[in-house]
């Protein structure tokens, strides 16, 4: 079905609006030809716009349709405070990067979002000089989409599940364990699974590499939450240097 943006007031605010949340500057000329009608059409549409958004407050905090001289347009803005500053941003992305953690395609998924949390007047800025350090980004070798694995064990973790997973040891050996999972911490390059061993044969916790853990799901069993109040994350910090792998 065509829509006939003339007659159609609703279609035309919501088009407009989607457009100036995705950061484009809206010029009333273009817009006016495109859906056929007067540029002061266009410019009643963005008063009602300014209006809805007077009285109202998005979820991405307050804002505001303004027009800026130096780019001939209307943009939508939002107070300094809702928007990650320029420099929050780089701060984070330089630490992505630095960390090597994830596959390329995840960090580049990842960059931007981050970068659709700036203004969209700053966006360009900040992704130019992240430019090429994300070009030449150098992954670790192992290639896994980690995202998903960490959020499931996560989910896991907190719901008290005992999970069963099969961990790819150095040697290529692969095991399988019964596990009550306490924490996910991440450390020189790789994400590390926390657990004590279901059975309770060792006292501490063994440590699982995240990229090594080739399948998990849940047994059916969960565990008390004894396990989760006797592990630190600080201490344990304190203590990584001295534990071993999963085995």
């Amino acid at each position: 079905m065509e829509i006939d943006f003339k007659e159609n007031k609703g279609f035309r605010l919501l088009q407009l609006y989607e457009r100036l949340s995705r950061g484009e500057v809206i010029h009333k000329a273009e817009l006016a030809q495109k859906f056929a009608v007067t540029d002061k059409t266009i410019q009643r549409d963005i008063e009602e716009l300014r209006s809805y958004l007077a009285e109202t407050r998005t979820d991405e905090g307050e804002a505001s349709i303004v027009y800026e001289r130096s780019r001939g347009g209307y943009l939508l803005t939002h107070a300094a405070s809702e928007w990650l500053t320029n420099e929050d941003v780089l701060a984070v992305c330089k630490i992505l990067l630095e960390s090597r953690a994830f596959c390329k395609e995840e960090l580049d998924a990842l960059l931007k979002k981050l970068l659709r949390q700036t203004a969209p007047h700053d966006r360009e800025q900040v992704g130019k000089i992240i430019r090429s350090e994300q070009h030449y980004y150098v992954p670790l070798r192992h290639g896994k989409k980690l995202l998903s694995a960490i959020w499931e064990l996560s989910q896991h973790m907190t719901a008290q599940h005992t999970i069963r997973i099969s961990y790819c040891r150095q040697d290529g050996t692969e095991r399988t364990h019964e596990v009550n999972p306490v924490a996910i911490m991440f450390s020189e390059y790789y994400f590390y699974l926390i657990a004590y061993l279901a059975d309770g044969r060792k006292e501490f916790p063994t440590i699982f590499r995240i990229d090594r853990i080739a399948r998990f799901a849940p047994t059916g069993a969960t565990f008390r939450g004894i396990h989760r109040r006797k592990f630190s994350d600080g201490e344990f910090r304190k203590r990584i240097q001295f534990m071993y792998a999963g085995e």
